[in-house]
């Protein structure tokens, strides 16, 4: 099943790095066509409420609406005269756009069985109708996200490859839980599958009598991208009760084809690729104040991918957290967008990525706090070429890298591009500002590395590219995190100050902002010392519990004492050739469960290991899918992304050098590597209570 599931992404890749023309004729079969210039007349009144009593997936002359059905009364496609009394009963005239509710719905889990028609007319799709639905019961304190009660999902053995398509200007998605939307890589191929799909109609098919590109693809003025579509209050990749559906959705929102949209207060989670992406043209649209975590590890793994017509975008107020890549990830836009006061941390749980990785020029990123990050923080590519971004107040702290790294063009290593290079040594010459992003604007430099305390105050000074500001931080977590001061180079890009509210011990750095070119890497640290007084060794800084979000408050008992030492096994073993974990592994996992739910600050890295009997390739990616695995298990037990690390090490780590079925199955493991215990003393222990050797019935 994880194998399948990988090529639905990759195939994925495939289709996103064709050309726009390509992309869209290989979707001419999967699009909703057009509607004809003179549909046929309905009977109905221009705007309608449409009442769902019933969570059964049909379009049969009965007693009861179905939601196949109320989409398709709005799109005008069933007609009155097809509706029996007691169906017609549940339609009723209204102002404004269509409104399909839920509030005579008994059983609010609709199981499809086949994928819904698009929705082609402005509409409300409104799960906060049903009378279960509660305004105050969010899961998060930070942002408040109702649990829905209406659930769309696909019935037990049904395949199907998207949730909602939304193709008409006006569409509102409000208050629904979304998931298990997937499909076969050759059907993704052609199919973006995910919980929501947003993206324009079709044109008729018969284009004979164009010319090339347009014989492939017509665009005619009524085949615009889909408008203000909002999508609010849902749980996307989320059953009801919070927990990981054993079939995860593909994607999130795929905003295809979609201007001026409105993402906002959503808990996107859960998604094999990415929990938001765009494709082709999704300018001016607005993502904000959604909890975004724990999509990405079976494809695309960033949280929010952003690709095509972007102009406008803003990605603002969101919690982004324990996802398997990037939290927002730019791959060659087209305009500028603006990312601001997000909350970024525990990212990167999987590939070791940047924060925030840029491409294109003009680009605010500020006053968002970034934050236990397995890369640099935010990245900006060299390629193309990338300047004019300005990356300002925000708050960095346990940053793997640079908090600001600008990419070289000289470095051209996956891990350069992904992660970030390193810190670019100071250049002067004209050639620096087009090989590197942002112009390769210098980093400032401290004309020393300490500055003392004197009578309370402290005289900083330092040298930088001409007429720049200097932004000056205090360094907390070994990142830029509070703002101390703003500064202005002279025309030979000197620039000094005097502080009075720091303390021996402080550690220091700066950025430079030129508007031409875009903000530098930070400068080197330096320290504040008192000439008086001997500055104590500063202890390792105490990294936050990997929390995304607070639930509400509740009583709970306080836990017990640990005891002197708790022992846990070290891994679990599996069969030759195989992810799934066996039923005696699944206790052995189990145990762990418990201990993490115990002590929540505690988080885990799962490494993968195989034995040597297949090419390092094909090893290194079945250890993936076998800690995969696990941390799929323990996921699905409660416990949250952010606390969960997966990584593969393949044949590389072998237990012995002996090759024989018996130590082949000691190789096939999992192993459990225990961090932030604050104090809870934790013995692995090596176990073979579950080893599978091969040919013996296990």
């Amino acid at each position: 099943m994880k194998r399948r599931l990988t090529l639905v992404i990759l195939m994925m890749a495939e289709f996103l790095a064709l050309s726009l023309n390509e992309q869209l004729l290989t979707m001419a079969q999967t699009l909703p066509q057009a509607l004809p210039d003179n549909p046929a007349p309905s009977s109905l009144p221009s705007f309608l409420t449409i009442n769902v009593n019933s969570n059964r997936d049909d379009n049969l002359r009965d007693r009861e609406l179905t939601l196949r059905e109320a989409i398709l009364i709005a799109n005008g496609t069933l007609r009155t005269d097809q509706l029996t009394p007691a169906e017609l009963a549940q339609v009723l005239p209204r102002k404004g756009r269509h409104q399909i509710r839920f509030q005579n719905l008994e059983i609010p889990k609709i199981q499809l069985t086949s994928a819904l028609p698009p929705l082609l007319v402005p509409m409300e799709i409104d799960g906060t109708t049903h009378p279960a639905y509660k305004e105050e019961t969010s899961f998060a304190q930070e942002i408040p996200i109702p649990v829905p009660v209406v659930t769309i999902t696909p019935a037990a053995g049904a395949e199907i490859f998207r949730g909602l398509t939304i193709t008409s200007d006006d569409v509102l998605i409000r208050g629904l839980s979304i998931y298990g939307f997937s499909s076969r890589h050759f059907e993704t191929a052609v199919t973006p599958p995910g919980d929501i799909f947003i993206s324009h109609r079709l044109p008729p098919p018969d284009t004979t009598q164009q010319q090339q590109p347009a014989k492939d693809f017509s665009f005619y003025d009524r085949d615009h991208p889909a408008a203000r579509v909002t999508i609010e209050n849902n749980w996307l990749g989320v059953p009801p009760d919070g927990s990981m559906p054993s079939q995860p959705s593909a994607f999130g929102v795929y905003l295809f084809h979609g201007v001026e949209a409105n993402i906002r207060r959503n808990r996107i989670a859960n998604h094999e690729g990415s929990g938001i992406i765009t494709a082709v043209d999704t300018r001016n649209s607005v993502i904000q104040e959604n909890v975004i975590e724990g999509n990405g590890f079976d494809g695309m793994p960033d949280a929010i991918r952003l690709e095509g017509r972007i102009a406008g975008m803003q990605v603002r107020s969101n919690i982004i957290c324990g996802n398997a890549g990037s939290a927002v990830f730019l791959f060659k836009p087209e305009g500028a967008i603006e990312v601001q006061d997000n909350t970024v941390s525990f990212n990167a749980r999987f590939f070791r990525r940047s924060a925030i990785y840029l491409m294109g020029r003009g680009h605010i990123v500020s006053n968002n706090r970034i934050s236990n990050q397995a890369g640099s923080g935010v990245t900006v590519a060299a390629f193309p070429a990338s300047d004019r971004n300005l990356i300002r107040q925000n708050q960095f702290q346990f940053v793997e890298g640079l908090d600001i790294d600008l990419i070289s063009r000289r470095n051209v290593s996956e891990k350069d591009f992904r992660t970030g290079d390193g810190r670019n040594p100071k250049r002067d010459s004209h050639f620096r500002r087009v090989d590197t992003a942002n112009g390769a604007i210098d980093a400032p430099e401290f004309r020393a590395d300490r500055f003392h305390l004197i009578d309370g105050k402290v005289g900083i000074d330092g040298l930088a590219d001409p007429n720049t500001e200097i932004d000056l931080y205090r360094l907390r977590g070994g990142g830029l995190y509070e703002l101390l001061a703003t500064l202005k180079t002279d025309a030979k890009g000197n620039f000094s100050t005097s502080l009075d509210n720091l303390k021996a011990g402080d550690t220091l750095s700066a950025i430079a902002t030129d508007l031409e070119f875009g903000t530098s890497e930070p400068a080197r640290p330096v320290r504040i010392s008192d000439l008086n007084t001997t500055i104590p060794t500063a202890s390792p800084e105490t990294r936050s519990q990997p929390q995304c979000t607070t639930p509400p408050p509740v009583i709970v008992e306080t836990p017990p004492e640990p005891p002197a030492a708790l022992q846990l096994p070290r891994q679990v073993h599996f069969a030759l050739d195989e992810d799934i974990i066996s039923p005696v592994s699944a206790k052995i996992i189990d145990k762990f469960v418990v201990v993490l739910k115990q002590y929540p600050t505690i988080s885990v890295e799962l490494v993968g290991h195989t034995d040597p009997r297949a090419d390092d390739a094909y090893n290194l990616d079945l250890g993936l899918r076998r800690s995969r695995s696990v941390s799929n298990y323990l996921r699905r037990q409660g416990i949250s992304p952010e606390r969960i690390t997966i990584r593969t090490r393949g044949e590389r780590q072998r237990l012995t050098n002996q090759n024989n079925i018996t130590n082949y199955a000691r190789d096939r493991r999992v192993e459990f590597f225990l961090q932030n215990m604050q104090g809870v003393e934790i013995q692995l222990l090596d176990q073979q209570e579950d080893i599978q050797i091969e040919g013996k019935g296990n």
